[in-house]
């Protein structure tokens, strides 16, 4: 951590927030439009004006946005080395990227992982988050409707950090302020105290967000059906919210969260598969607009494999289980995954995302929170709550959608356990290579000893799997320099 703050310290926590950034992709809207040049984010002028308040803000999704999937880092993407650390991917063999290779193999340790992992990155912005806060909160001239949509969306993307981290690390620092002679020796906070945080953090941005999807300038709505959701609004806390009872057992509130956001049928539905990652599609709760100029969402790039197959970029294809999971007829394997011959071989690559073409026409967002989600958490909690009608009402809503047989007329009597199984299944067929949702599945469910022993194995001949293989580990340098960790 001392070494993340310094880091910090030394550049003088100079953030170039790019006040007049333009997100210059062809076809893409501004996230902001304002002038004025880069600024720190100590300095208050920041928080005086709404357009470099939100400007400083904005930085965080773009920061997001713009990361390379096969770098690291950046929590999105998860959706890359989450995937190959449980059973979603394969890494080619000729990619040259030893950090994939880690992650792949379930061989990180404290010497692979630098001061840009997870660990180093998610600190950095909530360092960001934190000084936005406070300067946010001190400040006496922005807009009462865009300070509050501000302090939403930066009380959200706190939680977002914090669920990612406990998840990822275990017991974390709880960091909240930017006082550095105390963040630089924090000691880990147990995961209960990190959760209640994250819920905290989420009923507060539950107030504070707009219902609607906001314009640039943070006070006016986008006309209903054509909307950019890009930025967190209530509907996404609620979703997050919804996620972290599921993962800590309260099946109660996970089921009223899940139903507040289902039951908003004017702005969320489910689509046909060819729509869930369109850009701003009714199926997306949240959105990430594409940064990188001449591209679509990274992932379409990253995960379709070019026709002469995966080479040292491109590297990643999917696991040869997974694929043997799918039921002969799910319309996902189909719509979903796609395939090239290569070398001798046939690869089948994840399909979501379709555009990885250069310049192309920007059609595609990365997908953050989708309505699926939701059906398959309240599935779960009405499971674990004995409302197997319920349960199975959810479920069957994702299994329609991909052409399978609906439980309620082919196993009407299906068993709890059966039915938890039958909601584990759908997350994985429903969610592989987003976010990290099958490594995360595995963990919370207890599941991740029973599966890697097997999967580990496969991937190198003297692969053990170990317990303790499920949490990533932290730069050895910030072990040093925080002897509290």
């Amino acid at each position: 951590m001392k070494t993340i703050i310094n880091q910090i310290l030394k550049q003088r926590f100079l953030l170039i927030i790019g006040i007049g950034m333009t997100f210059v992709q062809t076809g893409c809207s501004k996230l902001v439009e304002a002038d004025g040049p880069g600024t720190s984010l100590l300095d208050k002028d920041v928080f005086r004006y709404d357009n470099t308040a939100i400007g400083a803000v904005t930085t965080l999704y773009g920061s997001m946005s713009e990361a390379w999937p096969q770098y690291g880092g950046e929590l999105s993407t998860l959706s890359v080395n989450a995937g190959l650390s449980a059973d979603e991917l394969v890494l080619y063999s000729g990619s040259g990227n030893s950090k994939l290779d880690a992650y792949y193999k379930n061989d990180l340790n404290s010497t692979v992982v630098d001061a840009n992992d997870y660990w180093g990155t998610a600190y950095k912005s909530m360092y960001r988050v934190n000084a936005a806060l406070e300067g946010i909160t001190a400040s006496e001239s922005l807009t009462p409707a865009v300070k509050n949509q501000l302090l939403g969306e930066l009380k959200f993307m706190r939680a977002f950090y914090y669920f990612y981290l406990v998840n990822l690390y275990g017991d974390v620092p709880l960091i909240l302020g930017t006082n550095y002679a105390v963040n630089a020796v924090a000691p880990r906070s147990s995961r209960q105290v990190v959760y209640q945080q994250i819920i905290n953090d989420l009923k507060d941005a539950q107030s504070l967000l707009s219902e609607n999807y906001l314009n640039a300038d943070l006070l006016t709505p986008y006309p209903n059906g054509n909307e950019e959701r890009v930025r967190p609004t209530k509907w996404a806390a609620t979703a997050l919210l919804a996620r972290t009872y599921l993962y800590t057992g309260d099946w109660a509130n996970a089921e009223t969260q899940s139903t507040i956001v289902l039951d908003n049928v004017s702005q969320f539905e489910l689509g046909t598969l060819n729509t869930p990652f369109l850009k701003n599609n009714k199926e997306a709760i949240w959105q990430l607009q594409p940064v990188n100029k001449g591209f679509n969402a990274m992932e379409g790039y990253f995960f379709v494999l070019p026709p002469d197959g995966p080479n040292w970029e491109q590297s990643v294809y999917l696991n040869e289980a997974l694929l043997q999971s799918f039921d002969a007829a799910d319309l996902r394997k189909t719509e979903w995954i796609g395939r090239v011959d290569a070398y001798g071989e046939t690869y089948y690559h994840a399909n979501k995302y379709k555009v990885n073409t250069y310049l192309a026409p920007v059609s595609e967002y990365s997908t953050i929170f989708r309505l699926a989600e939701l059906y398959l958490i309240r599935s779960e909690a009405r499971a674990q709550l004995n409302d197997l009608d319920g349960a199975i009402d959810d479920i069957d809503e994702i299994r329609g959608r991909a052409g399978l047989p609906l439980i309620s007329a082919v196993d009407p009597g299906i068993d709890k356990p059966g039915l938890l199984n039958a909601v584990l299944t759908e997350k994985q067929h429903e969610l592989f290579t987003e976010w990290g949702h099958r490594w995360l599945d595995l963990k919370r469910t207890g599941k991740i000893d029973e599966v890697m022993e097997v999967v580990l194995p496969a991937k190198r001949a003297d692969g053990v799997w170990k317990n303790e293989m499920q949490w990533y580990p932290i730069y050895y340098i910030e072990l040093q320099n925080n002897p509290n960790l």
